[in-house]
């Protein structure tokens, strides 16, 4: 049966000090013009990542994205099941070539004497995926031993595309929550269930250039030079980013063929891991490890709404300096006049939970804890979910 429209929306306030978390191609921050005046923006790609990590941590489960999955097996049978590197290297180059995606030849490796191929598209498989496949490999041992190289594209593998496609074709629960995107192998195409914004700040911010330099210890002992063994500049800025990610329950059943308990765990899992996570992108040099000082969760049975546009109007710092505060009151004022406006007939559950001492009525309950508000958020999500019962 057909799950019923649920998604969660999560909207989060977080402060982040003096960092890059995203750098653009020539290491600048990532901005954004926005209401007039510019922006730091963080790309949802960069935060995505950051979720997915922290996600595979949490659940236990991994996957793998990559252009070089024959070369991932080709080093897991020398490593782990001891075979020789020219076989190994074979072994992997024929599953590249049953794939059925096309493929690239770099020059053979001096060591073992065979070319290795590179996939024109990334493959997007559970972590256990090179394990299967080294399996096959195995069972085929004798024929890739009496095989010959991979030489060029047009070269047919002597190993069975349909099997290896399976196992290409294969999902877990990180696959079913952020979806693939792999055109080459017919039915390995996964529609998503997490939507993630790029976060921005909540007001103008400047780009500081900061200038460094570096002092060579050996010449700085000796005390017979001046001046640095190296010099450079970066970037940095800081603010008060809002962001936002919605979850949608009936996709994320729709990908794990109806299980609403395993839907379950792994909403709870994202939500947290949205929540916790950050990039970490010049991370030794910044340490920028914040907490968010507020995040909203609300359960709708219409559809995703973002509260982005609250912030169309730069915040201003308040009389005694400082944004979080003032973001925190635009991001309620906003989301009750969207109540207001829209209707709240599509909202199952609305709550808070934060570091404000103060009550923000427009963004619902409030609740003591982050585990208190997912926890809640998603028990009202998956009890209207199960019964198939709107608010």
């Amino acid at each position: 049966m057909k799950q019923p429209a649920r998604f969660i929306c999560a909207h989060i306030l977080q402060t982040v000090p003096f960092a890059n978390l995203n750098r653009d191609d020539t290491n600048s921050v990532k901005t954004v013009q926005y209401g007039g005046v510019l922006r730091t923006r963080v790309s949802s790609q960069c935060w995505k990542r950051a979720i997915r990590i922290d996600f595979e941590q949490r659940v236990g489960q991994a996957a793998l994205r990559t252009r070089r999955i024959g070369e991932r097996v080709s080093r897991l049978l020398v490593e782990e099941r001891g075979w020789p590197q020219d076989l190994a290297a074979r072994a992997g180059a024929h599953l590249a070539a049953a794939s059925g995606i096309k493929f690239e030849l770099e020059e053979k490796d001096k060591q073992v004497q065979v070319n290795k191929v590179i996939g024109n598209a990334m493959v997007y498989v559970p972590q256990t995926a090179v394990a299967e496949l080294a399996d096959l490999a195995e069972e085929k041992r004798a024929d890739l031993e009496a095989a010959k190289d991979i030489k060029k594209a047009a070269d047919k593998s002597i190993l069975p595309k349909e099997r290896v496609t399976a196992i290409l074709r294969s999902r877990n629960g990180v696959i079913n929550l952020f979806g693939r995107m792999l055109a080459e192998v017919d039915d390995a195409g996964v529609d998503g269930a997490v939507q993630v914004a790029h976060a921005m700040t909540t007001h103008q911010t400047d780009v500081e250039i900061d200038y460094f330099s570096a002092v060579d210890d050996v010449t700085a002992a000796w005390n017979d030079s001046t001046g640095s063994a190296h010099m450079g500049h970066a970037e940095f800025s800081a603010g008060t980013f809002y962001r936002y990610a919605t979850v949608d329950l009936a996709a994320l059943a729709s990908n794990l063929g109806g299980d609403l308990t395993a839907a379950r765990e792994l909403a709870e899992a994202v939500l947290t891991s949205f929540v916790s996570s950050l990039p970490q992108a010049k991370k030794n040099s910044t340490a920028p490890h914040t907490v968010p000082d507020l995040v909203h969760l609300t359960v709708r049975s219409d559809r995703p709404l973002s509260l982005a546009a609250g912030f169309e109007k730069p915040v201003q710092a308040a009389g005694d300096g400082g944004y979080a505060a003032a973001s925190r009151d635009a991001l309620s004022a906003y989301a009750e006049a969207v109540n207001s406006f829209m209707g709240r007939a599509g909202i199952l559950h609305s709550g808070w939970a934060g570091l404000d001492p103060k009550g923000h009525p427009g963004l619902g309950e409030r609740h003591p804890s982050l585990n208190d508000l997912i926890g809640s958020a998603v028990q009202s999500a998956f009890a209207t979910t199960a019964s198939g019962a709107g608010a």
